[in-house]
């Protein structure tokens, strides 16, 4: 298998690498074990003048770069959101988390908070600074979810701690703290990690809530990447959103308004033309109080239930359904209308009938939509999915798949039960709640209600294959270089490219992890 060596450099050999296209080309791979990154065999050759002394045979199957996770909200028993008072106990927590996830080909993580106490953030984002755990994944930062969030859209996000940025970016640092939203180089040497530490930052929010909109440009140029999520945007304020710095969307088709052909609100943007054009397209700043007005009047209140309430159970999953028209659209045209010359029809905001939407004050020449359109480009967002097969429908994933392949990103949004030796019954939770187990679902104990799912990122990987119809290597892709560049680290995660780190996962022609290294060690292998 291998031999010991004296010169550190590490040959896999009779193996298929992945590909930045998604491809799949059949090549060795030399690795520097001591200082974990990749090499240019031919440019280490003339220039050491030496072989590597190691060489595994990889028994024809697939080198990979390691996955890449950017939202999960725990797991091995552990919940990213939970603080109970003691920094090591936390610490202790992501350090199992790192060691026991790169069983499922995971290397590197974005650990993802929900909406907290305010008084809590800073003390977690400082927690999640970047860190890489010997033998284990890395760390690379933190994602927090909430709490600018749409109250509508707010999953298991609770209610009373979803706020507006009424201040804009000023609401953001005094939430999150200035430190934790600092310029990126001096983020990352404001801590004691080592100088080369790829770090990451996301924020989920809404855009259409108060302050959001004009914190997402502020938010971008410190190097933290701005996600749109738990939302009810439309489609110009969506598109507003990624023209403003918006990079990627949480969770797609989750916990956000259905498609519909008239305003294909965030899941549109999958279709937007690369060309904008300025007569059609919103500047949207902040939302008009009114149109908000509007937009809480056409939501109907639900009755509150005497239900057992869970804290975190999937946070991806609606509260509210979305009608077909959005409430967000109707609230826009109901407040567009009222402003209509006297004489002229309301409509009801809660009047679930279409009406006719403007798409302008007037129709465009054929001339002046050319001339526009080469006017503006646009850069379709990145865009999250879960493909367990639960959050959203096989068919629902190859559509979104089909219209924006170079924007997918495979991701778990796991929570803490997450743990692929966890067999099928009833498990405790906490607060005296139980869960039922059933392959990857989760119902909650005693009822048929659909808590979340316990895939694996690895398991995504191999459903994406089934769902979709692509190649196992589109799918690493989607798993591996796509997350790198949404998050600007292609350089260093989710690619072969010499100078990048080699975390590794091994996989065999269906998608299942044989071995994963990290820093070019092995930390774990399928016995």
């Amino acid at each position: 298998m291998a031999a010991t060596t004296s010169n550190d450099l590490i040959c896999f050999t009779n193996c298929f690498l992945p590909q930045e296209d998604g491809t799949l080309i059949e090549k060795d791979l030399w690795i520097d074990e001591r200082r974990g990154v990749i090499l240019d065999a031919q440019r280490t050759f003339f220039l050491r003048k030496e072989r590597p002394n190691t060489i595994i045979d990889l028994g024809g199957n697939i080198l990979s770069p390691g996955f890449i996770d950017i939202q999960i909200n725990g797991g091995f028993g552990f919940d990213f959101s939970v603080y109970e008072g003691d920094d090591q106990t936390y610490r202790d927590g992501l350090k199992l988390v790192a060691e026991r996830i790169v069983e499922t080909g995971v290397t590197a993580l974005v650990p993802t908070i929900i909406t907290q106490e305010q008084a809590l953030y800073p003390k977690l984002l400082n927690l999640l600074r970047p860190w890489s755990p010997p033998h284990a994944a890395h760390l690379l930062g933190w994602h927090a979810e909430g709490p600018f969030l749409q109250m509508s859209k707010r999953g298991a996000h609770s209610p009373a701690l979803i706020i507006p940025a009424s201040k804009g970016f000023e609401t953001f640092e005094s939430i999150y703290s200035p430190e934790n939203l600092a310029e990126a180089e001096d983020w990352l040497m404001s801590g004691d990690t080592i100088h080369n530490t790829v770090g990451v930052r996301m924020i989920t929010a809404a855009p259409e809530v108060e302050g959001v909109m004009e914190a997402i440009n502020e938010a971008s140029k410190r190097g933290i990447c701005f996600n749109i999520g738990h939302s009810m945007a439309t489609t110009d304020i969506a598109t507003a959103a990624v023209r403003n710095g918006a990079r990627c969307i949480t969770h797609l088709f989750n916990a956000m308004p259905q498609l519909h052909h008239r305003d294909p609100s965030i899941i549109g943007l999958l279709g937007a033309s690369p060309y904008l054009s300025p007569s059609t397209s919103s500047n949207f700043l902040p939302f008009p109080s009114a149109i908000i007005s509007a937009l809480n009047a056409s939501i109907p209140s639900l009755p509150i239930t005497k239900e057992v309430s869970i804290d975190h159970i999937s946070e991806a999953f609606d509260e509210i359904k979305t009608p077909p028209q959005t409430p967000m659209l109707l609230a826009e045209q109901a407040h567009k209308k009222s402003r209509l010359p006297t004489g002229k029809s309301i409509a009801s905001p809660g009047s679930a009938a279409i009406t006719a939407i403007p798409l302008g004050s007037r129709q465009l020449s054929e001339s002046e939509l050319n001339k526009d359109a080469s006017t503006i480009p646009f850069d379709r967002p990145f865009y999250e999915i879960i493909v367990d097969g639960i959050h959203s429908h096989p068919n629902s994933v190859r559509l979104a798949y089909s219209a924006h392949p170079e924007g997918c990103i495979l991701i778990t949004d796991a929570m803490k039960i997450l743990d692929p030796h966890l067999q099928d019954g009833v498990h405790d939770w906490r607060d005296g709640l139980r869960f039922y187990k059933e392959g990857d679902k989760l119902y909650l104990d005693g009822t048929t209600t659909l808590a979340g799912s316990v895939v694996t990122l690895d398991k995504c990987v191999r459903n994406f294959v089934r769902y979709t119809g692509c190649s196992l290597g589109q799918a690493i892709k989607c798993a591996t270089y796509n997350p790198a560049r949404c998050l600007n680290i292609e350089n260093n995660k989710g690619t072969l490219r010499a100078g990048a780190d080699a975390d590794l996962a091994v996989l065999d022609h269906q998608g299942n992890v044989l071995s994963t290294w990290v820093m070019g060690k092995m930390v774990w292998a399928r016995k």
